[in-house]
């Protein structure tokens, strides 16, 4: 090929070059197209990719804000856990009386910001707080939505304890750093200041991991599967009314058929009217079959799944599956179990917080004992066996105590076995 042929070729390609450069160029790069399958240097082997994570988040908002399965899965579990309300008792005092003042303070409105930081623990699975604390040593709580933290920074030789929360970045360099509550490096400046520090809470975090999963990442595609069944059941029950007429008769030719269908399209027999043909014509209606029975089998499969991962019974969800009373009650004892235990868990959480909370006020306060006893009470998960529990301890009671009179067992022990009959606990353990 002559020179003046490779010229004339680089020419014609130079133009969809360059037009495909602007396109490449031209596409935004964030986690979802960049960072696939890359990680970080100092993030754990244990946990999701940071894009996936990201992703992950995202489409449980999404499916909180748009699926009311999933908003009904996440109002169960607040429902349940903090729905009646966290009672705090602490023996000293003083130390009591600051409780209640952190507690009641306008800008903490603890009862209520219990519930969204219950829905936030359910939603992502991670609970970010944010504590600052004026030079009177009153602390204020914010929850910092987990979407917002890009990476949790912690010590070389220690993946569970964080020292810094690196944001993402909210502009062209700037990104905001939060040291992580140390209490041995805790204290207020020469200016009488306390430093702002995040606190980080998970569950369901697997071992060497940092970060929880959220309840609802399982059944994210069941999901969505559940919702377009749902939603293609609507479209054929919303046509199931429209049909078609099919008339069949002998024509001598094709302009014949062509007369015969413009004169029906054009008078269409009404609903209800009578309609006379003779033996030449035979009429036909062409309808949906909607199959109903073995639809409702197959959503009932998909939403077991839902109930599955949510650790809920299906009349939970609005689906009777059982008409006995007796199977409904039994099929609640390990939804309870799982609400006690994430109940057992938020109560740890809040106890937790108030030592940070007290032990920055007691920094000012010498009438403040951060090391007072604490106990965190939750509402009952279930009402139902309170009755069969005041049996069975009065019962047992009477037993014990004529042991006790006989000298068979010590005050310890009489105690612990009744304690055991009302299913209560002596010890608070993590609340």
């Amino acid at each position: 090929m002559t020179g003046r042929g490779q010229s004339l070729l680089e020419k014609l390609l130079q133009k969809p070059l360059q037009r495909m450069v602007r396109e490449a160029l031209a596409v935004r790069e964030d986690e979802n197209s960049l960072l696939v399958g890359a990680r970080s240097l100092d993030e754990g082997t244990r946990d999701r990719y940071a894009w996936d994570r990201a992703h992950v988040m995202e489409d449980c908002l999404d499916a909180w804000r748009l699926n009311p399965l999933a908003r009904r899965i996440v109002e169960l579990t607040s429902q349940y856990v903090v729905g009646g309300g966290l009672v705090v008792r602490c023996g000293h005092a003083p130390t009591q009386a600051f409780i209640n003042a952190f507690w009641q303070e306008s800008l903490n409105r603890m009862d209520v910001r219990l519930v969204e930081m219950c829905d936030e623990l359910t939603r992502t699975g991670n609970l970010f707080l944010l504590l600052s604390t004026d030079q009177a040593g009153m602390s204020y709580l914010r929850v910092v939505p987990a979407s917002q933290i890009n990476t949790i920074d912690a010590a070389e030789n220690d993946i569970e304890q964080p020292l810094r929360f690196i944001c993402k970045p909210e502009g062209i360099g700037e990104v905001r750093v939060f040291p992580a509550y140390q209490a041995a490096q805790d204290g207020p400046d020469q200016a009488g200041r306390f430093p702002a520090v995040m606190l980080h809470y998970a569950v369901n975090k697997p071992a060497g991991g940092q970060w929880g999963e959220p309840d609802l990442a399982p059944m994210l595609r069941w999901l969505a599967r559940y919702a377009a069944w749902l939603e293609d059941r609507v479209r054929l029950n919303r046509f199931r009314n429209a049909f078609l007429y099919v008339v069949k008769a002998r024509f001598n030719s094709e302009a014949a058929r062509h007369k015969r269908q413009l004169e029906l399209a054009a008078n269409p027999p009404s609903p209800g009217s009578i309609l006379v043909t003779d033996e030449s014509e035979d009429w036909s209606v062409i309808s949906p079959r909607l199959e109903a029975l073995d639809a409702s089998t197959d959503g009932l499969a998909v939403k077991k799944m839902i109930a599955a991962g949510a650790g809920v019974p299906l009349h939970f969800l609005a689906e009777p599956e059982s008409a006995t009373r007796t199977t409904a009650e039994a099929s609640g004892g390990p939804t309870f179990r799982r609400f006690e235990q994430r109940q057992h868990f938020f109560r740890w959480l809040v106890k937790d917080l108030l030592g940070v909370v007290l032990a920055r006020r007691a920094m000012l306060d010498g009438s403040v004992d951060p090391g007072a006893g604490l106990a965190v009470y939750g509402a009952d998960i279930s009402a139902r066996d309170n009755r069969e529990l005041a049996e069975a301890g009065s019962k047992v009671g009477e037993v014990c105590g004529r042991l006790y009179e006989l000298g068979l067992i010590d005050k310890e022990e009489l105690l612990r076995i009744v304690y055991r009959f009302l299913g209560e606990r002596r010890e608070g353990g993590m609340g």
